[in-house]
């Protein structure tokens, strides 16, 4: 594959749309996480990849119906976190 390089703006809120060509690379979709990593002055962007799946029902819901959105939201927000090294 060549190189091709993708010049995009930032809007006042520090956001970035990442072009189709690199969301279909990189398989994202709708809602998914990211994760930047920075090394040497060089920013990477990967997918936020959760590791949680095999774990789903193993711990009891507090509450009940449970919110299976808001924890899916939540756990990604961890994950992508733990990704780039907060």
């Amino acid at each position: 594959m060549s190189e091709q390089q993708y010049i995009m703006s930032v809007t006042s809120k520090g956001q970035v749309t990442i072009p189709a060509p690199i969301r279909r690379l990189l398989g994202l979709k709708r809602n998914d996480k990211v994760a930047f990593r920075v090394e040497s002055n060089v920013v990477t962007v990967e997918p936020a990849r959760s590791s949680l799946q095999p774990l789903y029902g193993a711990v009891e819901p507090l509450s009940r119906p449970e919110d299976f959105e808001q924890m899916t939201e939540i756990a990604h927000q961890e994950q992508a976190l733990r990704a780039v090294g907060r």
